[in-house]
């Protein structure tokens, strides 16, 4: 295709001689037509000045939660999606969010969660290339991107090859992948998009509102079995659980860390002033965030958890930015760069018992981790609020757990 793509422009009409013809495959269908035509290498292209064939216009072949539920894992033709954009990598949609081009580079792949109108949240995976294109186009766009169409999706549910405790947990994870010959259109590109944007600045508190049964609904489990999810072999896919346990120990670590006021991503401190490397900004204003270690116990095992952003938070009922606050304006000989306590108010939670939202993130399948991160802290009596993801401060802070340095636990006394 580098031969001819360059002399071609859209609209055009070519007369292609020297090609090979054959019957369409059945599997993974791209469009509707029977025939496939593949150029070869002595194939001549040349461009019609004046021609009075007319041609069918392409047009994408849509399809919603339904059809695509009806047609997941059976292999068949591979349809087009419209929606608009909630979370890009576990990230809300808002004004600070910037993808990282970096990590798209390496991971080669983008988790988005999609919906279309006030229907159910799908994940949809882009890989390689529709990965990178996002990541251009929305950069592009200056973050501000909302509605996406993708071309040629491949529904699927990962984790049928899991424990058969999984299985039951994960069929229900209907997912969206892309192919090679996926491509991707966002906002004002073509009049598809066009049209859903205007729905969609029409509807926008239809558009906020979520599904009860969203996908992204977790499932309760026990710490044994999250760690047996964490050990299964196949288990390749970042997932939420529910898992109620009591509070043991409260780590004496650094219970906190410095962020940047916008983003939220470790700040890196310079000779007088802090900068965001994810923002990109040289002077920004440092607000402190949870990066709380917990020891936690259920009926049979124990974990460690990390509490990140909101979820220390709800834990506590103080944001971490008060209690720094309050203690050096109590020391007020104390400088900067002095560590605070492990406060009060996290103590004061040692014998709780807790509904947990944790992830089960890539560093835990790979094995560079056994902590695992609280993106949200209930009450055990809390009813199943289907939990919702996206307002989880913890996701936009997700780098902040890699740096967490290993410390001898030490139990936090009351009193």
């Amino acid at each position: 295709m580098d031969t001819y793509l360059p002399h071609m422009r859209a609209g055009g009409i070519y007369r292609l001689h020297n090609f090979f013809g054959s019957n369409n495959k059945t599997l993974y269908r791209v469009s509707e037509p029977s025939v496939t035509i593949t150029f070869s290498s002595t194939s001549v292209l040349s461009e019609l000045e004046d021609c009075s064939v007319c041609f069918p216009g392409d047009r994408f072949r849509f399809y919603g939660y339904e059809e695509f539920n009806a047609a997941c894992d059976l292999k068949g033709d591979l349809y087009d999606y419209v929606g608009h954009i909630k979370l890009v990598n576990g990230q809300v949609l808002n004004d600070s969010l910037v993808v990282d081009e970096a990590e798209i580079a390496s991971t080669r792949r983008v988790l988005l969660h999609v919906q279309t109108h006030d229907g159910p949240v799908m994940k949809m995976y882009l890989w390689d290339k529709a990965a990178s294109d996002f990541g251009e186009r929305f950069k592009a766009s200056g973050g501000t991107a909302s509605v996406i169409l993708v071309t040629t999706l491949n529904p699927k549910r990962y984790g049928g090859l899991y424990h058969q405790l999984f299985l039951i947990i994960l069929r229900s994870a209907l997912s969206l992948s892309s192919m090679a010959s996926s491509r991707i259109f966002m906002d004002s590109d073509v009049q598809a998009t066009r049209d859903y944007l205007n729905w969609l600045n029409s509807n926008l508190d239809v558009a906020k509102r979520v599904d009860a049964n969203v996908v992204t609904k977790t499932e309760t489990v026990t710490i044994g079995e999250l760690f047996s999810y964490v050990k299964q072999a196949d288990a390749k896919v970042v997932a939420w659980f529910e898992c109620i346990a009591t509070i043991d120990v409260v780590h004496g670590s650094r219970w906190y860390y410095i962020g940047c006021g916008g983003c939220h991503t470790k700040a890196t401190k310079e000779s007088t002033t802090l900068m965001c490397k994810k923002c990109g900004k040289s002077d920004i204003v440092g607000v402190a965030q949870y990066l709380a270690k917990i020891s936690v116990y259920d009926n049979n095992d124990q974990a460690v958890f990390v509490l990140l952003g909101d979820s220390g938070h709800e834990l506590s009922e103080k944001k971490a930015s008060e209690l720094v606050e309050s203690y050096f304006e109590a020391n007020e000989d104390e400088g900067s760069d002095h560590l605070v306590s492990v406060p009060q108010a996290l103590i004061d939670t040692i014998g709780q018992t807790r509904k947990f939202i944790v992830k089960v993130s890539t560093h835990n399948l790979t094995g560079k981790t056994q902590t695992l991160t609280v993106t949200k802290v209930l009450t055990p009596e809390d009813p199943d609020i289907g939990v919702n993801l996206e307002e989880s401060d913890g996701e936009r802070v997700k780098r902040a757990a890699e740096n967490i340095e290993g410390e001898e636990p030490k139990r936090a006394k009351c009193g």
